[in-house]
């Protein structure tokens, strides 16, 4: 039996101002060799994250550099050979700087990109996966739900092992393992997918390591928090943790959060509560996390008491 192919791609949109007012436009794709019209995708590469390789792809094929918004979900077809294939999409907004910036020329990939009206990009599409897949931009388009920010929840990468009878200031100093100093190295370009704004962090030493390398590679600093620790959920006065999550939503900006195995069922039911959000199983799965394992919370910007529109786990590979 073939292995499944897998390949990720986005809805790109952007308002655009007409005589009639602010108008909703998504991008299409004329490809060269297919003749056909759709979405940027395309295959991941050995050892690439689906986040990535939308990313990647959306670059590659309009020379547009995007961040990731909302999950729009997976959809599955057969290819010739009784080969199937799944693809991940994501909604991105394209900011009128990306726009400006795109190097796009037409290629023996790509011989064409067009933005068009949302109520029109539908019956252009040539095929019927990608119709479907449309329609939950449409519904979220419909309720005003594509301006949205990410909080993502990250359980620090693997750390050495406690010792017998360490006390809890030397369990706060423990550092990372080389297996988890590589794992701190790999999240870097998943979770600068998504666009992070701020990161946040527990005061411990293991969880400050695993945000290093993202925070040098975005230059941003790192907001440490003992809110965020797991000697504070230990405490159990969690106020100072709910006054916090508060503020992210609030702030609505992309923000990467990284704790503790036992802490992170605690944080992400403030993220519910912040946002009258219905709680479920869905919760304790999106927060039985490995080491170095993260989930990705999608909020509305400007209706962030909407709830929780997608999550998506990403148990890190080791």
């Amino acid at each position: 039996m073939s292995a499944e192919i897998l390949a990720a791609g986005t809805v790109c949109w952007r308002r655009v101002a007409t005589p009639r007012g602010e108008q909703l436009h998504v991008l299409l794709i004329h490809r060269t060799k297919q003749q056909d019209v759709s979405f940027p995708k395309g295959k991941l590469d050995p050892g690439e994250s689906m986040p990535e390789a939308a990313v990647r792809e959306t670059e590659e094929e309009t020379g547009l550099r995007v961040s990731l918004g909302v999950n729009l979900g997976t959809i599955h077809y057969e290819l010739s050979g009784g080969r199937k294939k799944t693809v991940q999409y994501w909604a991105t907004e394209v900011t009128a700087a990306a726009a400006l910036a795109s190097t796009f020329t037409p290629n023996d990939e790509v011989q064409a990109l067009e933005w068009v009206p949302a109520s029109e990009a539908r019956e252009r599409l040539s095929y019927r996966a990608d119709r479907e897949l449309y329609d939950v931009f449409l519904r979220l388009a419909e309720h005003e739900l594509l301006d949205t920010f990410s909080v993502t929840l990250l359980r620090h990468a693997k750390a050495e092992a406690r010792a017998d009878g360490a006390a809890p200031a030397e369990d706060h100093l423990r550092p990372l393992t080389a297996a988890g100093e590589k794992q701190a190295r790999t999240l870097v370009p998943i979770l600068a997918s998504f666009g992070p704004k701020r990161i946040r962090s527990s005061s411990a030493r293991r969880c400050l390591d695993t945000v290093a390398p993202l925070a040098a590679h975005l230059d941003k600093r790192v907001r440490v928090s003992e809110a965020l620790s797991q000697d504070f959920w230990d405490a159990g006065d969690l106020a100072d943790t709910r006054r916090l999550m508060g503020k992210i939503i609030t702030r609505g900006k992309n923000t990467v959060v990284c704790s503790h195995r036992p802490v992170l069922p605690d944080l992400a039911r403030e993220l519910v509560l912040a946002t009258g959000s219905v709680p479920g199983e869905y919760l304790a799965a999106a927060t039985a996390l490995p080491p170095g394992g993260f989930s990705v919370f999608h909020f509305s910007r400007s209706r962030p008491g909407a709830g929780i529109l997608a999550v998506e786990t990403y148990p890190l590979k080791h």
